[in-house]
C-alpha cells in the first residue's frame, strides 16, 4: 500500500486525492447576497449536516489554489451572515455546473445557470425555486482553516426555515431518497445520483447491540469463506441462538436431515436474505 505525506505532496495532488477518495460528497448549492443586495449562487461539495439541535449545516468555500483569493460566497456571508443552502437534484445538475464558473463579482449566477430567484422568508438571499429542498440559514460562525491557497473556511449555518417539495416526502414528512434524486460529487468532473437500484438497508444497533465478530466461531474466521459484509451480519445478532432452536426452524431441519452437502452456500444465501438467526443455526450445526 502506498503512503502519502501531505507536507511532501503538492496541493493539486492532495486536492485530487481527497476529492476522489472522500466520496460521495453532498452538494450545497448556496445562494447569498452582498451588502448591496446583489445575489450570488455557487455549489460547494465540502458540505454536510453536523447537528440536529440546533440544526446546523456546514459548508466550506476554499481560497483559490491559483490566486489565493476568497470566493464571493465567503465575502457575502462575512458581510451579511445569511445564506440559503439549496439541495440540487439530477434534473438541474448541468445548470448547477454552469454556476461554478469563476464569474466576475458583478455577475448574477442565477441568470447564468437559468435558475429562478424565489424570495426567502427570514433571510435576505433568495432561494432557488427549482430546488427540491432549501434551507434558510443564519451564519453563526466562519472558521478559517489557513492562509494559503486551497485553505477552506468552515461556514457554520443554523437553519431557521426549511422549504421542501412535499411530493418527494413520505407520510412523516421525511424525504424519500430515490424521489429526491439528489446528486453528489466525486473526483474530477464526475458526479453520481441516488437511485433505487443503489439503495440498501442495514439495521443500526440503536436499542440493542450485536454480539460482535469476536463471538463468531473461530473456525468460520479461519476458513475465510465469508466476506466482511457477511461477517458483519453475523455479528449484528443480539445474542447467539441456542443450537437446540434448530428444531423450531422446519426448513433448516429438513435441509439438515436430507444431508444436502456443502452448507456454506446455503448460509451465504440466508445472510443475503437477512435471515441472520437461521444462518447462525445452520453455521452452529456445521461447527
Amino acid at each position: 500500500m502506498k503512503t502519502l505525506n501531505p507536507k511532501e505532496t503538492g496541493i493539486k495532488e492532495i486536492s485530487n486525492f481527497l476529492t476522489s477518495s472522500v466520496i460521495p460528497r453532498p452538494i450545497a448549492f448556496v445562494s447569498t447576497v452582498d451588502e448591496n443586495g446583489n445575489p450570488n449562487l455557487s455549489p460547494f461539495s465540502f458540505f454536510n449536516a453536523f447537528s440536529s439541535d440546533p440544526p446546523i449545516l456546514v459548508f466550506s468555500p476554499a481560497k483559490s489554489a491559483l490566486t489565493g483569493k476568497q470566493k464571493d460566497t465567503y465575502h457575502n456571508v462575512m458581510a451579511t451572515k445569511e445564506c440559503v443552502i439549496n439541495i440540487a437534484n439530477y434534473e438541474m445538475v448541468e445548470q448547477l455546473s454552469v454556476t461554478s464558473g469563476a464569474y466576475p463579482e458583478s455577475v448574477n449566477e442565477f441568470l447564468k445557470g437559468g435558475f429562478t430567484e424565489e424570495k426567502s422568508v427570514l433571510v435576505k438571499p433568495p432561494r432557488v425555486k427549482e430546488a427540491p429542498v432549501a434551507f434558510e440559514c443564519k451564519v453563526t460562525d466562519v472558521i478559517s482553516l489557513g492562509e494559503k491557497g486551497g485553505a477552506g473556511n468552515l461556514v457554520v449555518c443554523e437553519i431557521v426555515l426549511i422549504h421542501f417539495d412535499e411530493s418527494l416526502a413520505d407520510e412523516k414528512g421525511n424525504m424519500i431518497a430515490e424521489k429526491l434524486d439528489a446528486v453528489c460529487r466525486l473526483g474530477y468532473n464526475f458526479y453520481a445520483r441516488i437511485s433505487s437500484e443503489n439503495i440498501f438497508e442495514t439495521p443500526k444497533p440503536l436499542r440493542s447491540y450485536g454480539v460482535g465478530v469476536d463471538a463468531i466461531p473461530q473456525w468460520v474466521k479461519d476458513e475465510k469463506v465469508f466476506n466482511g459484509n457477511e461477517l458483519g451480519k453475523l455479528a449484528s445478532i443480539h445474542e447467539v441462538p441456542d443450537k437446540k432452536e434448530i428444531e423450531n426452524e422446519a426448513s433448516l431441519k429438513e435441509y439438515i436431515l436430507q444431508g444436502k452437502g456443502d452448507t456454506i452456500p446455503e448460509i451465504k444465501k440466508l445472510l443475503d436474505q437477512n435471515k441472520i438467526k437461521e444462518a447462525w443455526l445452520l453455521m452452529l450445526h456445521v461447527g
